[in-house]
């Protein structure tokens, strides 16, 4: 009797590092998740800016084109743009506080 005792002791013991193994596993696979997930929003971010730039960029450029044509609208719409490209610049990158 005794020793089916100590034999159930055992396997209860081995059963508890074995779910504590399981554990350490699932938390290590939750970590690598996040970080994948992480860097995926950080690249969908960078390449949605990216667009955005190059967008702005072109739309900058025609504006250019219309003012030197004398455009007194297109003058008003790129003035407009570069001030909201300057507040935006300090807005996010200037450490203002």
């Amino acid at each position: 009797m005794s020793e089916s005792y100590e034999r159930e002791r055992q396997n209860n013991a081995r059963l508890d590092e074995l779910s504590a193994k399981v554990s350490a596993l699932r938390g290590v696979t939750i970590d690598i998740y996040d970080s994948a997930r992480s860097h995926e929003v950080i690249e969908s971010t960078s390449e949605t800016f990216s667009t955005m730039g190059t967008q702005l960029k072109g739309s900058a450029t025609r504006l250019g084109r219309m003012a030197a044509a004398g455009n007194k609208v297109a003058v008003l719409k790129l003035s407009g743009i570069l001030i909201v490209i300057i507040i935006m610049y300090y807005i996010c990158c200037c450490d203002c506080y």
